[in-house]
């Protein structure tokens, strides 16, 4: 393979019912870090139906170029269709990296766009950077979180990365940049799409996501049992917080998946996270060790999450955080 033949990175923009979601806006922040490295330029993928006015939205933060597929077979993510569109502007184009969010979506679309390529994946990143020899150095949690593995694809291009929402910091809207839309037409084999997507069956939730919430109340094995969380509940609509939980209590059955922070939860960069009961595992420190302030409750004074605290209490976390509520609650 001649490698020189291969420039710029790619992002992948996700949107859902055509509205662009946050991890797009995340990496390609960090695209635009990586290009000015590289001296490479950053386009932005923008697939959908009825979304190229989404574009320039794009380009504010840091796209100089957005491709645009806007079709009708695009309008609902299906694998095949997706797959087709840029698996046909990869082998085009020819970019050097390929960046796209760890989502559902992401999870999905990574893989069959790898295969049919015939380059490496490097899935679930939390550091991306360029080395010497301008290979992209993909860093993720290895060993169950044990060790952090840094991934190199010397060989193929392009390099392909998913990343983890929330992982990467999203850059300042500038109105003022300057970019081009460039709009792709792909002949898709309707032959190859055996799946449809019939129909969109939506949840109710009140609750906001955790990793757009400003100040989280976390709370794991030391809290106990539902009614330890119903306590947190409380502090939590007290100060105006969402709860989160570590993978102890989504296993328990007592809160569910959607809530969970860690490497096999969500990644959250709140103003401020309350660690109560939680040890402070590797696992759980890679989903919230970018957030702001720390304050961590646990009766253990040796437990690791206190490395991380900004301020620490050693106490039964029980005891505390109703006093604590209603310290709070007169204030």
């Amino acid at each position: 393979m001649d490698k020189s033949q291969y420039k710029d990175i790619y992002v992948f923009v996700e949107q859902r019912e055509g509205v662009i979601q946050n991890v797009a806006f995340e990496l390609l922040t960090k695209a635009a870090e990586l290009a000015s490295v590289l001296n490479e330029k950053v386009y932005a993928l923008l697939l959908g139906h009825g979304v190229t006015s989404q574009a320039n939205e794009l380009i504010a933060y840091g796209a100089d170029t957005v491709i645009c597929v806007d079709s009708p077979e695009l309008e609902v993510y299906c694998t095949e269709p997706y797959a087709q569109a840029i698996d046909h502007i990869i082998k085009e184009k020819r970019p050097a990296i390929v960046l796209i969010g760890a989502t559902t979506i992401g999870r999905d679309l990574g893989p069959r766009l790898s295969a049919r390529i015939g380059t490496g994946l490097t899935a679930d990143c939390t550091a991306l950077e360029i080395s010497e020899e301008r290979n992209l150095l993909m860093t993720r949690p290895a060993f169950g979180g044990n060790l952090m593995a840094t991934i190199v694809c010397k060989e193929h291009r392009p390099q392909m990365s998913t990343v983890r929402p929330g992982v990467m910091l999203k850059g300042e809207r500038n109105d003022m940049r300057k970019g081009d839309i460039e709009h792709v037409t792909v002949n898709f084999d309707k032959s190859k799409f055996r799946v449809k997507v019939l129909q969109s069956v939506k949840e109710e939730k009140n609750l906001i996501d955790i990793t757009e919430a400003k100040v989280l109340v976390s709370g794991g094995r030391g809290v106990g049992d539902a009614e330890g969380f119903r306590k947190l509940e409380k502090l939590a609509e007290t100060i105006g917080a969402e709860v989160s939980s570590s993978r102890a209590m989504v296993d328990a059955g007592i809160i569910s998946h959607d809530r969970q922070v860690g490497q096999t939860g969500k990644t959250v960069r709140p103003d401020l996270y309350f660690a109560i009961g939680i040890s402070g595992a590797i696992q759980h420190l890679a989903g919230m060790e970018e957030s702001d302030y720390i304050i961590a409750i646990n009766k253990d004074k040796d437990a690791p999450i206190f490395q991380c605290a900004d301020l620490g209490i050693v106490g039964n976390a029980n005891q505390i955080i109703p006093l604590l509520t209603e310290k709070l609650s007169s204030k």
